[in-house]
């Protein structure tokens, strides 16, 4: 079983610790370390942490490619992304452990040339031909139409491959017109969607519910520290992680995107995919590593999980 992951804007990640982090104030950092990341390279790596077969694909400035070219290497990740001029953006993550925040600052990132797009789709079709499971992830670098997420899901489609969308904007609206297996907005994402608040379960169930059609199975809405809500045609759960604590929160959604991956791919049940997903999602907060703990780490967290039927 082989995943492909795209992820068309890229990011090395500056992660700082500051205890106490104040803005407005000079703060005094502990440690400072850059990571290869992305949402789709975030996937890919928790997947290959469990054991998967894994290629990724996407966009990669040229000029500071070595971050992610060692990365792929040392995770025996598939490198199938497509290099453009210039350098993948940074992103600046302030992490502050004592009061358990995290802060982000996330740069646009560099607008492909339009014979990089030929590329990238010739690249996804012949990803197809090994990959049964495609992860379409993250945001758009400028000049990328809204539709690319759409038009590659309309592709793959073809060639009756099973996708997950995890995207914002216009682009989670237009893929979702294109039919994706799963999507997975967060409450946020869902409400600007729907175009209004979600305050409370039957209201965020409700909004789930309308972007299930005969393609779309499964919708998985993320809601921080409250859990997940799945949302299928009949059925509904929600999955509320257990007490830990939190050492960050980014990469929790992509996590939670590689616990389902992986769960829909052992067939397990709706509520045990709840509780998969939710697993992943906290081994990645409760550590400061981009790695996913152990299985039995996993597995621990897996039971501690609260399931209701909705």
């Amino acid at each position: 079983m082989k995943i492909a992951t795209v992820t068309l804007n890229p990011a090395i990640d500056q992660m700082v610790r500051v205890d106490n982090f104040q803005p407005n104030r000079v703060n005094r950092a502990q440690t400072l370390k850059f990571d290869a990341s992305g949402k789709g390279v975030n996937v890919a790596s928790f997947l290959a942490d469990y054991g998967y077969d894994i290629a990724v694909t996407g966009y990669l400035g040229q000029a500071n490619v070595g971050i992610f070219e060692q990365f792929f290497a040392s995770r025996g990740i598939d490198d199938r992304f497509v290099r453009i001029p210039g350098n993948t953006r940074i992103n600046v993550k302030v992490v502050d452990e004592i009061n358990q925040q995290t802060t982000d600052i996330n740069m646009p990132g560099q607008p492909p040339p339009q014979e990089a797009m030929d590329t990238l789709l010739e690249i996804i079709e012949q990803l197809a031909d090994t990959c049964d499971w495609f992860v379409l992830s993250g945001s758009l670098p400028p000049d990328v139409p809204a539709a690319i997420y759409a038009t590659i899901i309309t592709q793959l489609k073809r060639q009756k491959k099973r996708i997950i969308l995890d995207t914002s904007d216009e682009a989670l609206r237009e893929g979702i017109q294109a039919g994706p297996t799963i999507v997975k907005p967060n409450i946020d994402e869902l409400q600007h969607l729907i175009g209004h608040p979600l305050t409370s379960e039957a209201e965020i169930q409700q909004a789930a519910h309308q972007l299930l059609h005969e393609d779309i199975e499964l919708v998985v809405v993320s809601m921080g520290r409250r859990g997940a809500m799945l949302v299928e045609q009949t059925t509904t759960f929600i999955a509320t992680p257990p007490e830990v604590t939190v050492k960050k929160t980014f990469g929790a959604g992509d996590a939670m995107v590689a616990g389902l991956v992986t769960a829909q791919i052992q067939g397990l049940s709706l509520a045990d995919c709840a509780r998969l997903s939710t697993a992943f999602s906290v081994g990645v907060i409760a550590h400061l590593s981009y790695e996913l703990p152990p299985r039995d780490i996993l597995w621990q967290y897996f039971h501690q999980v609260y399931i209701r039927k909705y």
